[in-house]
């Protein structure tokens, strides 16, 4: 790990984050607020319809606006995070938030990449669901709000440790 940490530091980025004077950094860590913001405010409101809260709002309704907000808010928050971690990175090779964080974020995603492949979500856009796959359903839900909640809480207490 500390390898990989260290190429991180001397990267390009890396030197370009250390280099570029104290308002890049800030600038960069906005944008990573901003990109989690994003992920986990639409996350948030698809998990909680899918864990069956405001059934009188179709499923669709919500998703099709969420998943990409959730995407592109995800793609802002990992490539600014990269930028964040490459300022000191072997400094974070000790923090225990860091091994719960990247853990949860790939669980998370690997919850994404499991809820798409089910048959009731891909069908849920052109048919009613039976409440079988609306439970279905709910567990992933749940799952993601666990996921994303664990990698927003580490992520937030790697700078206190």
């Amino acid at each position: 790990m500390y390898e990989f940490m260290a190429w991180l530091e001397r990267s390009v980025v890396g030197h370009a984050m250390r280099e570029s004077g104290v308002w890049t950094y800030g600038v960069v860590n906005l944008v990573h607020i901003l990109g989690v913001a994003s992920l986990f405010g639409a996350v948030l409101v698809l998990d909680l319809r899918l864990l069956g809260l405001w059934r009188k709002v179709t499923l669709p309704a919500i998703s099709e606006p969420a998943v990409p907000v959730a995407a592109m808010g995800f793609v802002i928050a990992a490539v600014s995070g990269v930028c964040l971690l490459a300022t000191k990175a072997t400094e974070y090779v000790g923090n225990p938030f860091l091994y719960i964080k990247f853990p949860a974020i790939g669980l998370g995603l690997l919850n994404v990449v499991a809820l798409n492949s089910l048959s009731a979500w891909k069908q849920h856009k052109v048919r009613e669901l039976t409440a079988r796959e609306q439970s279905k359903l709910a567990v992933f839900g749940g799952i993601s709000l666990v996921c994303w909640l664990t990698a927003i809480s580490a992520g937030r207490m790697i700078g206190y440790w």
